[in-house]
């Protein structure tokens, strides 16, 4: 496995050059570029039909910086210097941990101070280009897909904090033994966290900035099914966790890869399993029997549900349509894939489920509904 970029290095090249780059995140900054792109076509393509409108806003230039603009500059500068100049001095600890390094209250206050004395400078000559003797407001338009920089920003944010907060409860006791590394973790990322989270807070920007609820769901569906298969092969090339029940079956045809059907995933970044005889370092646990490669099979079926999201978006003409579509297909996915997948179940009238089984039933229902709504509203939602 592939633990960090160097890992995929070395055994592809031969070549040994520590580099602190997680596999996982590098696949998940991938996957925000995917989804980025494929939101961004489809802004476009709904502006183009007339159903989303470019907005009008009247913006002051020519004004001269501000001191809280000129101090938020600093304290970006004084944290970037501050934690990169302790990296680069500790090189080998940031390769070996680099989210510890990141995460902690440890830094270079030279290097933040020297940093952040070059942030606002910057900042302030390049403000002073602008400046006119007299600052004049002016109308600017601002298309539906300009707004996807800051979409994108705000859901990684929330979608991390969602991941992570439906992570911890739904393992609870390990969150218990140990709350503040349950948090700060990259490990241990709840898909349907950061749906909700990440989705409300783009639904939150969206409606700021006059795109109407239904469009932008829709816009977002084939999206976040590009964006979560690909953020999937991280999973699975890293070891995160999310694999399957251990599996001896044989396999179902010959030519199928071992590791495509029973896999022990070697140097994961969860550190499960036994240690591994002769390796030195972090990831150095190998699970002791063979498990399902779930996260490989994610991969595939959502990628091949995207390319079916993708080809009928067209066709699709009632608002809300898309996204219930989508909702039933990543329900009805993940459903099943749980019925392989190693999880915590949880107990109710003496039925067990996971958490992910509740939601991605509630997910296909709730699409459902949102299917027959538009169909039952057309008329109505012609011109929404």
């Amino acid at each position: 496995m592939f633990p960090t970029i160097s890992h995929f290095l070395e055994y592809a090249f031969g070549l040994h050059i520590p580099l602190p780059i997680n596999t996982f995140g590098l696949l998940v900054a991938f996957a925000f570029i995917a989804g980025y792109w494929a939101f961004t076509q489809e802004l476009k393509r709904k502006e183009a039909l007339g159903l989303l409108h470019p907005v009008k806003k009247i913006i002051l230039v020519g004004k001269p910086i501000s001191t809280t603009e000129l101090a938020y500059s600093g304290i970006l500068g004084f944290l970037f210097g501050y934690k990169i100049v302790y990296a680069l001095v500790n090189y080998s600890l940031f390769v070996y941990d680099a989210q510890t390094v990141l995460l902690s209250l440890k830094g270079n206050v030279i290097g933040g101070l020297v940093f952040g004395a070059i942030f606002a400078y910057w900042d302030y000559t390049e403000k002073k280009k602008t400046v006119l003797p007299h600052p004049k407001k002016v109308e600017i338009t601002e298309h539906p897909y300009e707004l996807m920089g800051n979409m994108i920003v705000w859901a990684a944010v929330w979608g991390f904090l969602g991941a992570k907060i439906f992570d911890n409860l739904e393992h609870w006791d390990s969150f218990i033994k140990d709350p503040i590394g349950g948090l700060l973790s990259f490990s241990g990322l709840t898909f349907y966290g950061g749906l909700i989270c990440g989705g409300a807070a783009v639904l939150y920007i969206a409606r700021k900035n006059g795109i109407k609820p239904l469009h932008i769901l829709d816009v977002g569906g084939p999206g976040m099914m590009l964006a979560y298969s690909v953020g999937r092969i991280g999973c699975h090339l890293s070891g995160d966790g999310d694999w399957g029940i251990v599996n001896f079956h044989a396999k179902p045809v010959s030519w199928l890869p071992d590791w495509a059907w029973a896999y022990t995933y070697p140097n994961n970044v969860a550190m499960s399993g036994v240690p591994i005889p002769g390796c030195a370092g972090r990831f150095c646990t190998i699970l002791p029997e063979p498990v399902y490669p779930t996260p490989l099979y994610e991969v595939i079926v959502c990628f091949i549900l995207f390319l079916i999201l993708w080809r009928i978006r067209k066709c699709i003409k009632y608002p809300g349509m898309m996204f219930g579509i989508y909702l039933m297909m990543n329900g009805l996915e993940r459903f099943f894939i749980e019925l392989i997948r190693v999880n915590t179940k949880y107990h109710v009238a003496g039925i067990a489920f996971t958490q992910a089984e509740l939601i991605s039933s509630i997910l296909f229902i709730c699409g459902l509904l949102l299917v027959v709504f538009s169909i039952r509203n057309k008329e109505k939602l012609r011109n929404y």
